[in-house]
């Protein structure tokens, strides 16, 4: 099985033969298997040369770049071999189509606010009382099959997020991660911290999913498409961050896994350390990789396959050959 290689720390990747080598400043060497790599996701201060470069061109794998405050900067994003001119065409005539614009963008949505509601209702059967919010996400949901505009979305949105986030104290019975609220650059306590980092994780996750298929990332619906790299990434990510970034920060808090000394305040803001950034994807790898029965396959599939599904369900949609509807969990 192919994996994800994480680099946490400085040093320089380079070619040897026909795989990678990673040499830390201090000396260490890890020899990377290159036909069992699915992407790289690196942390560290790194220097690499056009070798590095044709040989993940050559294998398809994806590299991804964080700064200092682990905040997403980048990825070398290889060759397109699956693009698809056809695929495109069909994109952007969605994409300045309004109203086919607004039906991906509320689906996506759709797709959101369901598996927070899921989320919120398998805590709620452990005696986490949610069911006054969940009433009010249940209520979101049905509302936005009225909107039709993509600001009206993005409020709606808004709304949804204040609500899942407001229920993240009563689920995490720890104070030192009490939320508060939603705070981005810099996060401003544990719980922001470890929410921006697990979405970047997710953003590029979906990135290296929909870079297996024709679909092109940069012609987003829900997130517009300008200055910014990628969106479509952005919008796939909405549908699973709550069953697989914060179902994997509970896990870490309410386990023990996470503490106080997991981070480090950097220069007005808080930050995981790298050996609490290390626990992190260990567990975001984790959920990645369960499994669970699919609905029409027939068979277990990870959430990680799921990802590239739902991009595979967006060509069809906007081909006309069936309408997408978002992943919800089943449990």
């Amino acid at each position: 099985m192919s994996k994800v290689i994480y680099i946490f720390k400085s040093g320089k990747l380079s070619r040897k033969d026909n795989t990678l080598c990673f040499e830390t400043v201090e000396g260490e060497r890890k020899f990377i298997p290159i036909e069992n790599t699915r992407e790289i996701q690196i942390f560290g201060e790194i220097t690499l040369n056009k070798d590095v470069l044709e040989l993940l061109c050559k294998y398809e794998i994806t590299l991804h770049f964080y700064n200092y405050y682990t905040y997403y900067v980048g990825s070398f994003y290889p060759r397109e071999h699956y693009n698809s001119g056809f695929i495109l065409v069909k994109q952007v005539q969605h994409y300045l189509d309004t109203t086919r614009r607004v039906k991906l963008a509320a689906a996506f949505l759709q797709g959101a606010v369901s598996n927070m509601i899921k989320v919120l209702a398998y805590y709620n059967r452990r005696d986490v009382d949610l069911q006054h919010e969940i009433s009010i996400l249940d209520t979101f949901k049905n509302e936005l099959v009225s909107h039709d505009s993509i600001p009206e979305l993005m409020a709606l949105e808004g709304r949804a997020r204040e609500v899942y986030y407001s229920c993240f104290d009563k689920i995490v019975a720890t104070s030192s991660f009490s939320f508060g609220k939603r705070t981005r650059r810099p996060p401003e306590n544990q719980m922001n911290a470890l929410i921006s980092f697990g979405n970047s994780l997710l953003y590029t996750t979906v990135l290296s999913e929909i870079y297996k298929t024709h679909l092109d990332p940069r012609i987003g619906y829900l997130h517009e498409s300008n200055f910014r790299s990628f969106s479509l990434n952005l919008d796939i990510a909405e549908v699973f961050k709550p069953i697989i970034v914060d179902r994997a920060i509970f896990a870490l808090i309410n386990k023990g896994i996470l503490k106080d000394g997991s981070f480090e305040r950097r220069l007005g803001g808080l930050y995981l350390s790298e050996a609490g950034a290390r626990e992190f994807v260990q567990e975001f790898d984790s959920k990645l990789e369960s499994t669970m029965e699919h609905r029409t396959l027939g068979r277990r599939v990870s959430y990680r396959t799921l990802i590239r599904m739902e991009a595979y369900k967006i060509e069809k949609h906007i081909i006309g050959e069936k309408s997408y509807e978002p992943y919800e969990a089943l449990w």
